[in-house]
């Protein structure tokens, strides 16, 4: 519905996003990594390395020929594969535009634990939904979403460029946008329960950061778009 472009919110404590632009960089290293798989192997990186509920919660398992990582670090694993360029492109393009201002305000050593924690949250939420699928969950959406989640307390009044339908750029503050986006999750969570999209994970996430950004926020960082004490 909705591809952010660009928000008119400079960093204020760090000079550089610098985890941020890691993320990104490690997530299409991956990504180009996957490209380079045949099918069978894409399909037993996503079986080894996504998060499958199932599996997971010990309902059931995978039975391949090559050893798999242990299921409990595959809520951390499955953040960093993505299923095409329109995935990976959504994810970056939200991480690129609300990542850095979310790293600003706790620094860059939180801001990793945060996003990991976040990731992790929005897994369990999905396992929870759907604790019998055997499909695996991959991207890093719902880590992610909870970026949108604590970007929404620290700066609800922010005005975000934004593509509108892929087609027309539009100005919105970002608790319009943010609001929007969460109720389209919602929405499509009850609606859809059985869909390709794990929207369960992208409500997990979302709740978890806007959570958790009071503990994780550095002390002289306000909420609610205040002035920052330096």
């Amino acid at each position: 519905m909705f591809l952010p472009l660009h928000d008119q919110n400079p960093l204020r404590v760090i000079p550089l996003q610098v985890t941020t632009v890691a993320l990104i960089a490690l997530c299409t290293g991956v990504f180009l990594w996957q490209l380079g798989l045949s099918d069978a192997a894409l399909g037993l990186a996503h079986a080894s390395y996504g998060m499958t509920p199932a599996v997971l919660l010990g309902h059931a398992e995978y039975r391949l020929d090559q050893a798999l990582p242990h299921a409990a670090i595959t809520p951390l694993t499955s953040l960093f594969l993505h299923g095409g360029w329109m995935h990976l492109i959504g994810n970056m393009a939200y991480l690129w535009v609300f990542g850095d201002n979310v790293e600003d305000a706790m620094g860059h050593v939180r801001f990793v634990f945060f996003y990991l924690i976040c990731g992790c949250i929005a897994s369990g939420a999905h396992a929870l939904a759907e604790p019998q699928s055997m499909a695996p969950l991959i991207g890093a959406s719902g880590a992610v979403s909870g970026i949108l989640g604590a970007y929404l307390l620290l700066h609800p009044r922010v005005k975000v460029l934004v593509l509108a339908f892929n087609r027309f750029p539009v100005h919105l503050p970002a608790y319009v946008l943010l609001v929007v986006w969460f109720g389209w999750q919602l929405w499509q969570g009850y609606a859809n329960p059985d869909g390709t999209v794990a929207w369960w994970a992208h409500i997990g996430g979302f709740v978890a950061g806007a959570v958790l950004i009071p503990a994780f926020k550095l002390r002289k960082v306000p909420l609610f778009d205040g002035t920052t004490v330096h």
